[in-house]
C-alpha cells in the first residue's frame, strides 16, 4: 500500500521541467534530452529499479544520468604503470607546439591541399616532406595513417605479384595479434622465408633472388630479442646483395627514432638516418612511439620509389588528415634543435628523468597517499624498472621510483585498483610480486594528482 502511494505521488514530467534548477541543464543539453532523462527515471521508479522521489530528487537523478552519458570515454588519466609508450593509453604525449598546431589546424580552412603561390591544387604530403628529408637524409618522403600501413602500401607497390625475401628470424609479431606474413600476404606479395630463427646469412638471400623477387625485406626486430648463438645480415650488406640483384630493399625500423638515445642514457637504436646512408631503398617507421608525434607511417627513400607509393590507390584510404599533418609537423621541427629536445618533447622528457628525482617524488607523496587507506593497506617507497613501451627497446628497462601498496587480500588490492580506476582522474599502475605498484616515472603533475586523491572512495570494508 505504501509502495502504491509513493508510485502516485511520482511528479510529472512538466512538473520537474518546471524546476528552476533544471534550466541550465535544458540550456546545456536541450529540452528534448531532459525530457527523455526525466522519462527514464520515471520509468525506473515505476519499475521498482530506483526508490521513488520528489521532483528534486527526479531532477539530480536525471542530471546525473545526463552526465555519465556525457562523459567522454577517452577520459584523461594518470599513467603510472611504468610503461612510457603505453599502446593501451595512447602511446606519445604531444609537444605544446604539436597541440597548438592541431588547435590551429581544427579552428581555420587551412592550405592543405592548395599551393598558395600559384593557386592550383598542391599536395598533402609537402607539409612535411622538406623536413623529413632534413633529418633522414632521404631523397623523397611521404606518410600514411600508422606503420603498418606504410609497410603494406610499400609491399604492395613494389612487390605484389611478386616475391618478397625476409628472414625468418624477422617475421614479427606486433601488438593485437597482427603478423609480417599477414601483412605480407594482403599486400599481394609472396612470402620467401630464408634462414633460420636464430640465424641467416648472406649466402641464404641471394640464394632465393631470381626474376620473380619483388624486393627484400629487412624488420628491425624492435619488439623482441634472439640472443646466444645468433647470425644476421646487416643493413648495408643486404643493400649491396639487393642491389647486385637489382631488386629493392626495404627496411622497416618499426618503432623509428631520428636520433641517437644514448645521449640520454637509454639504449642505442639505429636512427633512420643510419637506415638510409645503409643504402635502404626505402625505409618506414612509426610517429606516435620513439619520435613522440601522433600516430603516422613515415616512408622515406628514393624518389622514383616514393612517386610510386603515391601513386597507388591504397595511399588515399591510409593518407592522414590535416590535424595530424600539422602536429607531425610541429613535432619534426623540435628536432632540428636537438640540445633542447627532451625539454620540449614529452616522450623524451619522460624517457629521460633520473631515478633520484622521481624517488624524491615518490617520498613527498607516501605521507599523503597512507592516510587515505586504512591501516590494513601498507604503503612504501619503491625502485621500480620502467619500459619504453609499444615494441621500443623491449630489454632497455630503465631505473625509476615509485609507490608499493600491499595488502593481505589479493581481492583487496584488485578493489583498490578499481578504485584508482573510479577517480574523476583515474590512476593506473600494476600489479606486481603480489602488491599494486605505481611507478611515478610519467607523473609530471604531482599537485593534480594529489587533489585527485582526495575523492578516492574505498569500497565498503576497505576504509
Amino acid at each position: 500500500m505504501e509502495g502504491n502511494a509513493a508510485l502516485r505521488a511520482l511528479p510529472s514530467v512538466d512538473r520537474v521541467l518546471g524546476l528552476p534548477q533544471l534550466l541550465p541543464l535544458i540550456e546545456r543539453f536541450g529540452r528534448a534530452e531532459v525530457t527523455e532523462a526525466i522519462r527514464a527515471v520515471l520509468a525506473e521508479a515505476r519499475a521498482g529499479r530506483v526508490p521513488p522521489g520528489s521532483a528534486e530528487i527526479v531532477a539530480a537523478m536525471a542530471a546525473d544520468r545526463l552526465e555519465e552519458r556525457d562523459r567522454s570515454k577517452l577520459r584523461p588519466l594518470f599513467n603510472l604503470t611504468g610503461t612510457v609508450l603505453h599502446t593501451n593509453l595512447g602511446r606519445a604525449l604531444l609537444a605544446e607546439a604539436a597541440i597548438e598546431a592541431a588547435v590551429d589546424a581544427m579552428r581555420d580552412a587551412v592550405a592543405l591541399e592548395f599551393n598558395l603561390a600559384d593557386g592550383k591544387r598542391g599536395e598533402r604530403d609537402d607539409h612535411l616532406r622538406e623536413i623529413l628529408c632534413e633529418l633522414t637524409g632521404a631523397e623523397d618522403a611521404t606518410l600514411v595513417n600508422n606503420n603498418a600501413a606504410a609497410v603494406l602500401i610499400a609491399l604492395n607497390t613494389l612487390g605484389a605479384g611478386r616475391e618478397a625475401v625476409v628472414s625468418r628470424g624477422e617475421l614479427i609479431e606486433i601488438g593485437g595479434a597482427f603478423r609480417m606474413p599477414d601483412i605480407m600476404a594482403r599486400a599481394g606479395v609472396k612470402l620467401v622465408e630464408v634462414g633460420t630463427t636464430n640465424r641467416t646469412h648472406p649466402r641464404d638471400y641471394r640464394a632465393a633472388l631470381h626474376a620473380g623477387t619483388g624486393l627484400v625485406l629487412k624488420v628491425h626486430t624492435s619488439n623482441y630479442r634472439i640472443e646466444g648463438f645468433t647470425a644476421e645480415v646487416g643493413g648495408r650488406e643486404l643493400a649491396a646483395i639487393a642491389r647486385e640483384a637489382g631488386v629493392p630493399l626495404l627496411n622497416d625500423l618499426g618503432s623509428g627514432t631520428l636520433v641517437d638515445l644514448s645521449r640520454w642514457g637509454l639504449l642505442r637504436e639505429p636512427t633512420v638516418r643510419e637506415a638510409v646512408e645503409e643504402g635502404a631503398d626505402l625505409v618506414t617507421f612509426s610517429g606516435d612511439k620513439l619520435l613522440g608525434g601522433p600516430q603516422a607511417g613515415f616512408i622515406v627513400g628514393r624518389r622514383d620509389l616514393i612517386a610510386a607509393i603515391n601513386r597507388n590507390p591504397m595511399k588515399r584510404a591510409l593518407r592522414v588528415d590535416k590535424i595530424r599533418i600539422a602536429a607531425l609537423a610541429a613535432t619534426l621541427k623540435l628536432y632540428r634543435d636537438p640540445d633542447r629536445l627532451a625539454e620540449r618533447l614529452p616522450t623524451l622528457h619522460l624517457l629521460s628523468r633520473r631515478a633520484g628525482e622521481i624517488e624524491a617524488q615518490a617520498r613527498r607523496i607516501e605521507p599523503q597517499l597512507s592516510p587515505l587507506l586504512s591501516p590494513a593497506y601498507g604503503v612504501e617507497v619503491c625502485e621500480c624498472r620502467s619500459q619504453i613501451g609499444s615494441g621500443a627497446l623491449p630489454l632497455n628497462t630503465i631505473a625509476s621510483a615509485g609507490l608499493r601498496i600491499s595488502a593481505p587480500r589479493g581481492r583487496d588490492l584488485e578493489a583498490l585498483a578499481a578504485a584508482f580506476r573510479a577517480l574523476p582522474r583515474p590512476v593506473i599502475g600494476h600489479m606486481k610480486d603480489g602488491a599494486l605498484v605505481l611507478d611515478l616515472r610519467c607523473l609530471t603533475d604531482e599537485a593534480g594528482f594529489l587533489a585527485n586523491l582526495s575523492s578516492l572512495s574505498l569500497p565498503h570494508g576497505m576504509a
